[in-house]
């Protein structure tokens, strides 16, 4: 499957944490990288500064003069590198735009369990780095970014998430059967897994996903690369 539709809002996944969203005439981006067919977008979401998340060569072929870039305040600035706007938002930070029917809570991304050296996480929590539950023309839509399952997820369970995008390669974020946990704690209507096929994870972490989430009243969809 190439896409899902809810409503008027279509989400497609452009490979590893990235993923495209239309709604209307408004195009979005979160987390661009080796893009395949892009778009010129209007709003492009950063959950953070790794390159294979904040990647400039991938915004400079979809960004223009207009558009928002919207992250962590750990990339302050960027926006004067690609000639647009820019909004940047601290964990729990929140951000609504009616140009584009937008709302957006900035949610904590950070690693409990996944260490680069004794002691040191890939993600640190002081660093900042954000997931985004984003609220466009009434379809919400999660990205937990590169993070664990972490505590902060019990502070979403009300907000009645219709689609949650969610890593499952472990190494850097969650394990599969982590993903399916945090997917029973924020209890979307639909969740996609992310984070495979690109640096680490394959599609067997996608398929583990979607099999413990099976008769959770939780569907899953493994969308194609576009």
């Amino acid at each position: 499957m190439k896409s899902i539709g809810l409503d008027d809002v279509k989400i497609y996944w452009t490979g590893h944490d990235g993923f495209r969203i239309e709604s209307g005439k408004t195009i979005i981006y979160i987390d661009p990288y080796k893009l395949i067919s892009p778009v010129k977008a209007d709003v492009i979401f950063v959950t953070h500064n790794h390159f294979d998340h904040y990647s400039k060569s991938d915004i400079k072929k979809i960004v223009k003069e207009r558009s928002l870039i919207i992250g962590p305040k750990e990339l302050s600035g960027v926006e004067l590198e690609f000639n647009c706007r820019g909004v940047f938002l601290e964990p729990w930070g929140e951000y609504s735009s009616d140009e584009f029917h937008l709302e957006v809570l900035a949610v904590p991304a950070y690693n409990v369990n996944k260490f680069r050296a004794p002691g040191i996480p890939f993600h640190p929590k002081e660093d900042g780095k954000l997931g985004y539950l984003i609220n466009i023309n009434g379809v919400k839509i999660f990205h937990a970014g590169d993070s664990d399952n972490i505590p902060e997820y019990d502070k979403l369970t009300s907000q009645n998430i219709d689609v949650a995008l969610l890593p499952v390669s472990g190494t850097y974020v969650m394990t599969a059967d982590e993903a399916a946990e945090a997917a029973k704690t924020l209890s979307p209507k639909m969740a996609v897994p992310m984070h495979w096929g690109e640096i680490v994870g394959s599609r067997a972490e996608a398929e583990k996903f979607k099999s413990l989430l099976m008769n959770s009243g939780i569907e899953v969809v493994i969308l194609d690369r576009v």
